[in-house]
Formats: structure tokens, C-alpha cells, sequence
């Protein structure tokens, strides 16, 4: 039996797979006991490094406050970056140079430039020309930043997607009588949805991630800024990475679950072929009615 991308394996391949299967497995697991041992000879293992964990105080006092934080700063950053960067990619498409032009322009300005660069100087614009208290200046600073870098990375994602997108769409929409805007709204970016939602979605990870610079650099009491408070208060600095890494990872779980979960419903929600009439509906329809409801000309006929 063959495949569209490749042939299907032999027993010769077949045992080799199995072989190279085994090989990986075993050095995984070395590599992981090397870890243990390590960590282990290391001291890094002892309960009263991981105690601190299972009270209430390092949730309550550290953990939590800052993952609040990191969830703060991650949902502003959406919200509005998801908007603007539909708003830009579709300028982009724009049929209009004076428009097209000046979107494509700050797109790749702000895509290029690094995206903790542009937190240090938002932070900088904060402080020298509004009167924003230091206690919130970094929530600002890291938010626009983050905003202006996935903006135009999120405004690619949804041009790219519009293009993907066969052409017939965009000339049947033409040929029923709809203007640009109305073809872009009711037919292009519906339909690009289910084809740009991972890609957003890996942005929006990205988002939850880069968040962390802001408490790296701008003093942001997100989650690994808390971490390192509380590493210091209970000198568990691994433990602490460690547990902080594993909310990193469940939290972007979370958001990928979910998005695999929409994606899935938008797709079965487009296999539907339109509205179905019931058996005592239609016994009073006559036929010629029937006939004109699919006919393409002005007496009904198909």
C-alpha cells in the first residue's frame, strides 16, 4: 500500500524504524536519568526546595499575582493587536496605492524591529511625555510593544490567508453584483478563518511568552518576575523555573486546546449544504416554484 508522499515501507524498513524507536527511547531515558542524577547530586531534589509549593503562601503571595499580571498583559495585547493587524492586512490588499503603501510600510517597519526594543521605547515615551504613574508604566510599555510587533506580524497571517484563497471566490462574489468591501466581509475573510487560525494562534503563544521580557527588563511583576522573588525569599531557584515552566506550558495548552476545538467547529459548521425542507412543507409547493428557485434566468429555468 503507497501513500500520496511516500511509498509504504518494507520489512526491511519496518524493522529499522522499530530499531531506530528502541535507540531513541533508551537514550531518552538515559538522558533523563542523567538529569535526575544530576539534580540529585545537585541537592536540588531535597522536599524542603519543593515544600514551599504545596502551601498556599508562594500561590497566593507570588505565583498567582503574576500570572495574573502575564494574563493581563497578554489579553490587552490581543485584544488589540487581533483587530489592528485584520485592519492593516487587509489594507495591504488594498486597491488603492495611498493606502496600500502606507500599510505595507508600517507593517514592515514594526516587524522588523525587535520586539523588547520597542517596549524599552515605549517605556521611554511614557516617561518623558505623559504623566502615567511608574507603578503601571511598564503594563503600558509592554503592552504596546507587543501590540505594535504582533500587529504586523498577525496583519502578514491574515493577508497571506485572504490570498490563499482560490480567485474563483473573489470573481464569483463579483459576478452576483458585490462591491470589495462586501466580497471581503461576506465571502474572503469567513472563509480564511479555518485556514490562518493556527497561525494566529502560535502568535498568540508568542504573545503569552513575550510578556516575560517586560518583568526581565521593564520591572513588570508578571509570572517569571514573581519567580525570582520568590526563588530569592525561599532559595529554590530550580524548583522555581521548573514550576513556573510547567504553568508556561499548561496555559499555552489551554489556548492551543481551544483553538484546535474552534477550528474543528468552524469546519464541521462549513460541511452544511444549505436548509432542508420538510415532506408537509413541500407537498403544497408546486413545481414550477421549485424550478425557479434554482433557474438562473427570469422564467426559472436551470
Amino acid at each position: 500500500m503507497t501513500s500520496v508522499l511516500y511509498d509504504a515501507p518494507g520489512p526491511r524498513a519496518k524493522r529499522r524504524n522499530v530499531l531506530l524507536t528502541v535507540v531513541f527511547v533508551v537514550l531518552l531515558a538515559a538522558f533523563l536519568w542523567w538529569i535526575w542524577r544530576t539534580m540529585d547530586d545537585k541537592g536540588q531534589l531535597k522536599w524542603a526546595l519543593w515544600q514551599p509549593f504545596t502551601t498556599s503562601d508562594a500561590w497566593t503571595t507570588y505565583l498567582l499575582p503574576g500570572l495574573g499580571t502575564t494574563l493581563k498583559a497578554a489579553a490587552l495585547s490581543m485584544v488589540i493587536a487581533l483587530p489592528l493587524g485584520a485592519l492593516f492586512g487587509i489594507a495591504r490588499l488594498s486597491d488603492h496605492r495611498w493606502v496600500r503603501i502606507p500599510a505595507g510600510v508600517v507593517v514592515e517597519f514594526f516587524r522588523s524591529i525587535p520586539v523588547l526594543l520597542m517596549m524599552l521605547f515605549a517605556n521611554e515615551f511614557y516617561v518623558r511625555s505623559t504623566n502615567i504613574g511608574s507603578e503601571d508604566r511598564p503594563l503600558y510599555a509592554v503592552v504596546t510593544g507587543l501590540v505594535l510587533y504582533n500587529a504586523s506580524v498577525l496583519a502578514e497571517i491574515v493577508r497571506a490567508g485572504i490570498l490563499s484563497l482560490p480567485k474563483g471566490q473573489t470573481e464569483a462574489a463579483y459576478a452576483v453584483g458585490l462591491r470589495k468591501g462586501q466580497t471581503m466581509t461576506s465571502i474572503l475573510l469567513p472563509q480564511s478563518v479555518t485556514v490562518m487560525l493556527p497561525a494566529i494562534v502560535s502568535q498568540l503563544v508568542v504573545i503569552v511568552k513575550d510578556t516575560a521580557l517586560g518583568g526581565v527588563m521593564l520591572g513588570l511583576t508578571e509570572l517569571l518576575n514573581s519567580r525570582s522573588t520568590l526563588a530569592a525569599n525561599y532559595a529554590n531557584v530550580v524548583a522555581s523555573f521548573i514550576v513556573v515552566g510547567i504553568i508556561y506550558i499548561l496555559l499555552n495548552l489551554v489556548l492551543t486546546t481551544f483553538a484546535s476545538w474552534l477550528e474543528r467547529r468552524l469546519r464541521r459548521s462549513k460541511k452544511s449544504t444549505g436548509a432542508t425542507v420538510a415532506l408537509e412543507d413541500a407537498t403544497g409547493l408546486n413545481p414550477a416554484q421549485v424550478a425557479g428557485g434554482f433557474g438562473t434566468g427570469a422564467g426559472g429555468t436551470i
